[in-house]
């Protein structure tokens, strides 16, 4: 998309199942095996009662819709801001939102809210991200 074709109050979503596989393989592309993703009975012991996804492999998710829908291809990340505000357990349906929230014509940058709700409605991540449009037809 180029950055004239984008306006505020545009949206975008995608959505994904979480499984056991992409807990497994998001630990060993990133190293991260920490026990409260890879290890059922350290889980077991935590406030969640169970193995949760990485909050990272969740932003993941923000990544997708941003570089692939919404500014879409030619977007370049600059930066984002999360919070995490719910666990993502093997199973969950994530729904991942980015609302164009500025833009910055003088430097071709968008301003988007994100979001990343459950199957139940309750959102999970929430923040901001800033992208710069490279406007080169594909």
């Amino acid at each position: 998309m180029r950055f004239d074709q984008l306006s505020v109050g545009q949206t975008a979503a995608i959505r994904k199942t979480i499984s056991e596989s992409d807990i497994v393989w998001y630990a060993g592309i990133t190293g991260d095996f920490n026990p409260i993703h890879i290890d059922a009975e350290y889980a077991a012991r935590t406030r969640f009662g169970t193995r949760i996804a990485h909050g990272m492999l969740t932003a993941g998710l923000v990544s997708q819709v941003l570089g692939m829908r919404l500014p879409g291809t030619g977007a370049v990340y600059l930066g984002q801001t999360l919070r995490f505000t719910a666990p993502v357990r093997a199973g969950d349906t994530i729904e991942a939102r980015a609302e164009v929230i500025e833009l910055i014509p003088g430097k071709q940058r968008v301003r988007l809210r994100t979001v990343c709700v459950n199957q139940d409605g309750d959102t999970v991540l929430e923040g901001e991200a800033l992208m710069l449009m490279e406007d080169i037809s594909l």
